[in-house]
């Protein structure tokens, strides 16, 4: 028998569960440019299942960044035996909001509040997903970001930044959240950004992870120049791990781009590092970190750091601190 040459191979997590998927769940928001449509992605069996909060990206295509996108993540997550609740933020293209709005196009804070609204009201996503009746553990919650979603995703863990509208130091931590991963995440401000991101997004160039104190799970990919963001190249993704405190970990994927493989979608045209091995590494990787760092004891971390560093052609490594 050929031995596999697959990385994602050496892996090892539980049996996958039938997902069932409910979208869109609408919580009204009044006081919101539309009301908050989420997609709730759940095991069809098991109880006491932790949360995941994703937040999307903001791409090139129209519905990645809604509650449409990252199917590979929210539906591996969700058969290992999460819930994944995906809200479109009103930076998504499909809601076509005023470019003129205060916020617009990006909404960094909406974007975070909105999931404060989804913790304060799982209640009402119960009722609305009635499989869920009775089955999360609201003490276990994640969240987990890729690229704009990544900073939605630091600040509730704890990145803070200055308001340029008014100079105010903006505190979005969110202490329901017990752990987070950062995929492609924006990094520093400062002088590692481009002229036209602080002419046009000035939020990025005050944010600070000092006070990121919760634990997270930082990737990056070693191709990932986002040359339109920063001057600092690939090693600029890496700074959520490098300039926040522990305990905190990063895996550099080798020959990734910013697609890191394609977690946004499946054979979706913006991803320019296609790499379905890549991808399933990301999966195992996440579902690991995420399950010990809500469940200490639990050994999926170290096994999952074991299979990446210990494959013949290791797709990337891990550090932590």
């Amino acid at each position: 028998m050929t031995e596999s040459t697959n990385a994602a191979d050496a892996f090892t997590s539980p049996s996958p569960a039938p997902v069932l998927s409910v979208a869109p769940v609408v919580l009204p928001a009044p006081d919101r440019a539309v009301d908050l449509e989420m997609r709730v992605s759940a095991p069809v069996t098991g109880s006491d299942l932790p949360v995941i909060l994703l937040s999307h990206g903001q791409g090139y295509s129209n519905h990645l960044s809604s509650l449409n996108g990252y199917a590979p993540l929210a539906n591996f997550w969700a058969a290992q035996g999460f819930v994944v609740i995906q809200p479109t933020h009103l930076s998504s293209r499909t809601l076509s909001l005023d470019p003129g709005s205060p916020e617009a196009p990006l909404y960094w804070r909406s974007r975070a509040e909105d999931m404060t609204h989804v913790l304060d009201r799982l209640d009402e996503i119960e009722a609305a997903v009635p499989q869920l009746l009775g089955r999360l553990d609201r003490s276990s919650v994640a969240v987990a970001g890729h690229s704009m979603g990544g900073h939605t995703a630091s600040l509730l863990l704890g990145a803070r930044l200055t308001d340029p509208d008014d100079g105010t130091e903006v505190n979005l931590a969110e202490p329901r959240i017990k752990a987070g991963v950062l995929l492609a995440a924006p990094g520093r401000g400062g002088d590692a950004l481009t002229p036209s991101v602080v002419e046009n997004w000035p939020f990025f160039l005050t944010t600070d992870f000092s006070r990121m104190a919760t634990p997270t799970l930082v990737v990056a990919g070693d191709k990932d120049d986002s040359a339109h963001l920063t001057v600092n190249g690939p090693d600029w993704h890496a700074d959520p791990y490098f300039l926040s405190p522990g305990p905190k970990s990063l895996v550099t994927l080798f020959d990734a781009g910013h697609g890191l493989g394609g977690v946004s979608g499946y054979d979706v045209a913006e991803t320019t590092d296609e790499n379905p091995e890549r991808v399933a590494v990301i999966q195992h990787l996440t579902s690991a970190y995420l399950r010990t760092a809500l469940y200490p004891g639990d050994p999926a971390w170290q096994a999952a750091c074991d299979a990446l560093t210990g494959a013949p052609s290791p797709l990337g490594r891990v550090e932590s601190k």
